[in-house]
This record gives C-alpha cells, sequence and structure tokens, in this order.
C-alpha cells in the first residue's frame, strides 16, 4: 500500500492553525491592547522557534555575521513593526473572515515583487490570477454599498502587501540560515524593537509625542500588567501554537513537498477562515464574500496549481531513476 506523504498532513495542520488566528485575535480584542497581543505573541512565537533554528543553523554550518545582525533587525522591524501591526488593527477595523480571505492574497504579491526585487518570471497565470484577486478583493470590499471599514480594508491590504515583501526579501537569507531561522530571528528582533518602542510610549515626552502625531496607539499601552488567568491560554496559543508550531508545520510541509505545494496552505485558508467565524465568532457571510471567495479560489488555484503539478511530476520522475 502506498504511503501518504506525511507532508499533506502538515499542510493541513498549518492551514488550520493559520485559518483560526483571526477568529482569536477577534475573540481577544477586549483582553489585550491590539499592540500588546502584537509584541507578545511574536516574541513568544520567535522563542519556540529558537531551538528549531538554531538546530537548522548547525545542520547547515550557517554562522552569523554583523551584516546579518543588522539585515534581521532591519527585516524584523518591516515584519513585526509595520506588517503584523497592521495586520492586528486590520482584524479590530474588519470582520475576521474579511481579514483572512485578503490576507490570503500574499502568495500574489510574492510574485509581483519577486518579479521586481528577484527577477522571477511572472508568467501569464500569474497575471490572470492577480486579475482574479483584484475582482474579489472588489466583491468582497463592495464599495457600491461601503458595509466595511475602509481601514480595515486598508490595513489588511496592506500587510498582506508587506509581508510578501518581508518574504521576497527574506529569500536569500533563507536559503543559507532556513526559513526557521529567519522567521525565528524576524519574530524575535521585531518583537525586541516593537517592545522598545511601547517601553518609550510609557515616557511622558514620548506619549505626548504620539499623540501630537496620530500614533496614540504606541502611548501608554500595557506589556505584562493586565494578563490574567482567562487570557493567559490565549496568548499562549496565539504566541506558542499559532506564531510558532505553525511556522515549523509550514517549514516541514515544504521540507516534505515543496515551495510550491506548500503554498496550498493559502488556497485553503479562504475557504477554512471564514468558516471559523461563522461557526465562533458568528460572523455573517455575504452573497458577495461568497462570490469573493470563489474568485479568490480560483485565481490562487491558477496560480498555485500549475507549480503544484509541476513539483509533483519532478518527485515522481526523480523517484523513478532513483536506484
Amino acid at each position: 500500500m502506498k504511503k501518504i506523504n506525511p507532508g499533506y498532513l502538515y499542510i493541513v495542520l498549518c492551514a488550520l492553525i493559520f485559518s483560526f488566528v483571526e477568529v482569536a485575535l477577534k475573540h481577544t480584542a477586549g483582553m489585550f491592547h491590539p499592540m500588546q497581543i502584537t509584541v507578545l505573541r511574536f516574541l513568544i512565537g520567535g522563542a519556540v522557534l529558537l531551538p528549531f533554528a538554531l538546530r537548522v543553523m548547525r545542520a547547515r554550518g550557517a554562522v552569523f555575521t554583523r551584516v546579518d545582525l543588522g539585515f534581521f533587525a532591519a527585516l524584523g522591524l518591516l515584519f513585526v513593526c509595520v506588517a503584523m501591526s497592521f495586520y492586528q488593527l486590520a482584524v479590530v477595523y474588519a470582520p475576521a473572515s474579511v481579514v483572512a480571505v485578503l490576507f490570503s492574497c500574499n502568495p500574489i504579491f510574492v510574485t509581483v515583487l519577486a518579479g521586481l526585487l528577484l527577477r522571477e518570471p511572472i508568467r501569464k497565470n500569474h497575471i490572470l490570477a492577480l486579475v482574479l484577486e483584484a475582482i474579489a478583493v472588489f466583491l468582497i470590499v463592495d464599495p457600491l454599498h461601503a458595509r466595511l471599514d475602509g481601514r480595515g480594508v486598508a490595513f489588511a491590504l496592506s500587510s498582506a502587501a508587506l509581508f510578501a515583501l518581508y518574504g521576497v526579501l527574506g529569500k536569500k537569507r533563507a536559503a543559507r540560515f532556513g526559513g526557521i531561522a529567519v522567521t525565528s530571528f524576524c519574530s524575535l528582533f521585531g518583537g525586541a524593537e516593537l517592545l522598545l518602542l511601547l517601553l518609550l510610549g510609557h515616557t511622558a515626552s514620548a506619549a505626548a509625542a504620539f499623540e501630537a502625531h496620530g500614533l496614540s496607539l504606541y502611548a501608554n499601552v500595557p506589556i505584562l500588567s493586565t494578563l490574567t488567568v482567562a487570557s493567559l491560554p490565549w496568548l499562549l496559543y496565539l504566541g506558542a501554537v499559532n506564531t510558532g508550531l505553525g511556522f515549523v508545520f509550514h517549514m516541514m510541509a515544504m521540507e516534505k513537498t515543496s515551495a510550491q505545494t506548500a503554498s496550498l496552505i493559502f488556497f485553503l485558508k479562504p475557504m477554512l477562515a471564514p468558516l471559523f467565524a461563522l461557526l465562533f465568532l458568528r460572523e455573517e457571510i455575504t452573497a458577495n464574500m461568497w462570490l469573493g471567495i470563489v474568485c479568490f479560489l480560483v485565481g490562487s488555484g491558477i496560480a498555485i496549481l500549475p507549480g503544484v503539478i509541476k513539483a509533483q511530476r519532478q518527485n515522481r520522475q526523480g523517484r523513478e531513476v532513483a536506484p
């Protein structure tokens, strides 16, 4: 009997974990300040990933240089302080299901940015997928009826684009250090940078400056003082399970299958996340939302599935010629 590749189990587990994060963030909105949960979950997630990261680095014989430290500090700033802060704000201003679907378009942003920055080819199926996902965004946002808060939509799309930029910029370091190491170090550096910013916001002068420049979100943010017994399990889930274990499963899925096949996670997320939002948050899924999800899935399929099929064919051919 043919054995099932465990990589597909990792894809499903990762998709389930990633699809529930918006529900968890929306559920904990009254327990944590948006910036508080952002800084804590990435510090916890980075720490959970660190042992895996160091093991991969030892296996590859990779060592840090000063340039690497500066690179991870800058990439962590982009990842946590900007992209994931925008993502958290998107969940504040928009329904969890909407944020989940809009954020899942990040593979298309990756394709465009990789073409511009890394000179990777942009094929016809990528352009068609981009058009379909633009239609999906239009249907979900439904500007003619303006049911959604524009800030939530803007933050969701901005976070998806910036997360894609983070992935593209981190690609070369991932080839040397491994994807888990890049995620761990960027989470820890970015979490530490955001923590310093929030601690600065506790000083009277900095808090006043933040307020004066429309950045009150960073002023007088509680770090640990508001944690309760009821909120701790959610914090551990968001930090250790979603940000930590989720990325481990993602990396293991890529190792056992391929990067293209592992991208199926972002094909499953737009189907699972709205279902979770409906079950746990009682969020309404409108007709426009369903149409948008269908367009999104078709677009994602056009972008992702050819690479998956090609990777499967290459793997099969490799097994056939192996001695």
